[in-house]
C-alpha cells in the first residue's frame, strides 16, 4: 500500500457518493423477476452490484438460457431515474469530505454519465467534478474488474497510478482498482451495506476498510 500524500482521489459513484445501491438493485430484482428470473435484493446486490449494464447483460442471458429481453434495460433505468427524483441521497458524510479537499478528484464509474450527473445536481457537488467523470459504459471497452477505466481516468487526470487513492463500495471495483496498482480503500457508509461486507472488500484487496467518510478522512490526513 502507498501512503500519501496522494495525487488524485477517483470516487466510484453507485454506493460511494450516491446512495443508490438499494435503489438500483431493487429495481434490478424487480425487473429480472417479471421476466422469468426470479431474483431477490440480496441476489441482485451481490451479483450485479459495481458493473456496467452490459456485464450484468450478460450474465442476465447466461443464467435466462436465452438472450436478456429488449427493453430491460432501458426499463431499469427509467423506473431508477423515476424514483432518483424522490428517493436518492448522498452517502453519508460525501459532502463534507469534499470540504477543503486540496487533492484533484474524479469520478470513475460503472454507471453512464446521465445517471452521474442527476445524483451530483441533486447534492450540489457537481463544481468538484466537472469535466472529470469518466464512465465504463463510454470511456472503455473493458469493465471493472478489469483496471482499464482506473487507468483511463488517472491518465486524463495526469497521475501517476501508485500515487492514486480509489474509493470503492464493491468487490468489483476494488479487484479493478488493486489491479491498476492504486491504493484502494474500501467504503462501508451506504445502506446497501451488509454484516460480511467489509470482509468481502478485504478479501479482494482493499487496503483499508471505513464505515464512515469522516473515518476515512482522518486516515487521509494522516497519510498526507
Amino acid at each position: 500500500m502507498n501512503k500519501g500524500p496522494f495525487e488524485l482521489i477517483i470516487f466510484d459513484y453507485d454506493g460511494v457518493i450516491a446512495d443508490s445501491e438499494l435503489l438500483n438493485n431493487t429495481v434490478m430484482a424487480e425487473l429480472l423477476t417479471e421476466i422469468g428470473l426470479p431474483t431477490t435484493l440480496d441476489d441482485a446486490l451481490a451479483t450485479y452490484m459495481g458493473k456496467r449494464w452490459r456485464d450484468c447483460e450478460t450474465i442476465i442471458s447466461t443464467r435466462l438460457g436465452a438472450p436478456c429481453p429488449p427493453g430491460v434495460q432501458a426499463e431499469w433505468t427509467r423506473r431508477c431515474h423515476e424514483r432518483a427524483h424522490h428517493e436518492l441521497k448522498a452517502v453519508t458524510g460525501f459532502n463534507s469530505f469534499l470540504v477543503g479537499r486540496r487533492e484533484p478528484l474524479c469520478i470513475a464509474s460503472s454507471s453512464p454519465p446521465d445517471w452521474i450527473e442527476l445524483g451530483l445536481s441533486r447534492f450540489g457537488a457537481h463544481n468538484h467534478f466537472s469535466g472529470s467523470i469518466f464512465s465504463a459504459a463510454i470511456h472503455v471497452s473493458r469493465g471493472k474488474p478489469h483496471p482499464d477505466l482506473f487507468f483511463y481516468a488517472a491518465d486524463a487526470m495526469k497521475a501517476a497510478p501508485e500515487r492514486t487513492l480509489v474509493i470503492e463500495d464493491s468487490p468489483t471495483g476494488v479487484l479493478a482498482g488493486v489491479a491498476a496498482g492504486m491504493t484502494v480503500v474500501g467504503l462501508c457508509a451506504g445502506g446497501h451495506i451488509r454484516s460480511d461486507h467489509a470482509q468481502s472488500l478485504l478479501q479482494s484487496g482493499a487496503h483499508q476498510v471505513f464505515d464512515t467518510y469522516a473515518d476515512l478522512e482522518e486516515w487521509v490526513s494522516v497519510a498526507r
